[in-house]
């Protein structure tokens, strides 16, 4: 029984620490003023009819802080990508000279800043709702198995355990949102 126990806290970890990576790649696609290429994953282009992520059909970089260079490696690819950032929405206007479509970022607004700094704290209401979703299916499992046999106190202890992990986990989703208001209010 106590290995059940084990999985389930074992589960509970890895679950958690995927809610964590996935705050995290959320967090770095909302900008901060600087030019990051990770701000165009997810945009997909039409690609000889297939819908293909940008960074498999065009080189994407960095000029400067506030500028993105995508060079797509087949010319006539220019503006099946530009239309597809400009679909994004994402609130860049792609300039394309015929041969590499630049982004140039603008510098952000208070307005905007604070509706960034929302959009950040949102993300990570999420997160701690999925841990808080992923600390309830393990107490259920663990009572199941309190249920089945297990001791009382073996559950009690679980359960505290489960507990630890669920609160260490709302505070590094804190600490991240912390971090990303600090980065985006930062002029």
């Amino acid at each position: 029984m106590s290995e059940d126990l084990s999985k389930i806290q074992l589960d509970t970890e890895s679950s958690m620490t995927k809610a964590m990576n996935h705050l995290e790649a959320e967090l770095i696609k909302i900008r901060a003023g600087k030019a990051n290429p990770t701000m165009l994953d997810g945009i997909m282009a039409d690609y000889y009819g297939n819908p293909t992520a940008l960074n498999q059909i065009a080189n994407i970089s960095v000029l400067d802080a506030r500028t993105i260079s995508v060079q797509p490696w087949e010319k006539n690819m220019l503006q099946p990508i530009e239309r597809a950032i400009i679909m994004a929405n994402i609130g860049i206007n792609p300039q394309n000279d015929g041969n590499v479509i630049r982004l140039f970022l603008p510098p952000l607004t208070e307005e905007r800043r604070k509706e960034l700094v929302k959009r950040c704290n949102n993300e990570g209401e999420h997160a701690k709702v999925a841990v808080r979703n992923i600390r309830r299916e393990a107490i259920e499992s663990i009572k199941k198995l309190q249920k089945d046999g297990l001791s009382e106190d073996l559950c009690k202890d679980a359960e505290k355990e489960i507990q630890d992990t669920t609160d260490k986990y709302i505070g590094m989703v804190e600490k991240h949102l912390v971090a990303k208001d600090k980065e985006i209010m930062s002029v």
